[in-house]
């Protein structure tokens, strides 16, 4: 990964930097808050991005919609470590999976600097007041932020984003088998996994009624 990445030289102000140095891609990366320039938004923060080859902008647009999606997961094990309702091993996992999902908010927004979402408002309702109710959710949330970081990994365009993106990924799977465990699930059900789309997605998302 680069040395340093800024928004800018996602979308393309700045000449393209060394993809070795990954290391200090996240690390060394300004932070800052701001909106999406480009592209639509749905469902409250999550950008609509455009069926087009993969660009520098499109790396922008598709690292937005990872941030929301990470707000969502942070926000979610946020909550379910502070209402007590956990314990034993699965307020242990929850504890671990917060502060991952808290640090891969930050390093995406301190990627995209002033071009980073905000955090939309949600309602997790009831999902995270007791034990079983709170893996289902962990199961889904997990699940489908793996099929959807595969989904969007094609679509990239900077080699650095491609390994930045698979760095999460590889951790959101862990964290969705480590869950499913939990939960009295077969860990890894499948061989192979099928990606989602962006529409896909979404569409799971709204169904949640989470994103106020």
């Amino acid at each position: 990964m680069p040395d340093l990445i800024t928004v800018e030289a996602l979308d393309g102000s700045h000449p393209e930097v060394d993809a070795d140095t990954r290391a200090d891609f996240f690390r060394k990366a300004a932070i800052g808050g701001g909106t999406l320039i480009g592209g639509g938004v749905l469902l409250s923060g999550l950008p609509a991005l455009a069926e087009a080859r993969p660009s520098k902008r499109q790396d922008v647009e598709i690292l937005n919609y990872a941030l929301t999606l990470e707000y969502l997961e942070a926000a979610f094990y946020t909550e379910a470590v502070a209402k007590g309702a956990l314990s034993g091993d699965v307020l242990a996992a929850a504890r671990v999976v917060r502060d991952h999902e808290t640090a891969h908010v930050k390093a995406i927004k301190g990627v995209l600097g002033r071009r980073a979402v905000k955090r939309p408002k949600f309602d997790f309702m009831n999902t995270t007041g007791d034990r079983d109710t709170f893996l289902a959710t962990a199961v889904a949330l997990e699940d489908t932020g793996v099929a959807a970081y595969a989904g969007q990994g094609p679509r990239l365009k900077q080699a650095a984003v491609v390994k930045a993106a698979l760095s999460i990924h590889s951790v959101e799977a862990r964290h969705a088998a480590h869950f499913r465990a939990l939960a009295g699930m077969d860990f890894a059900p499948k061989a192979f996994d099928s990606p989602k789309s962006m529409k896909q997605v979404l569409k799971i998302v709204k169904g949640t009624g989470f994103l106020g």
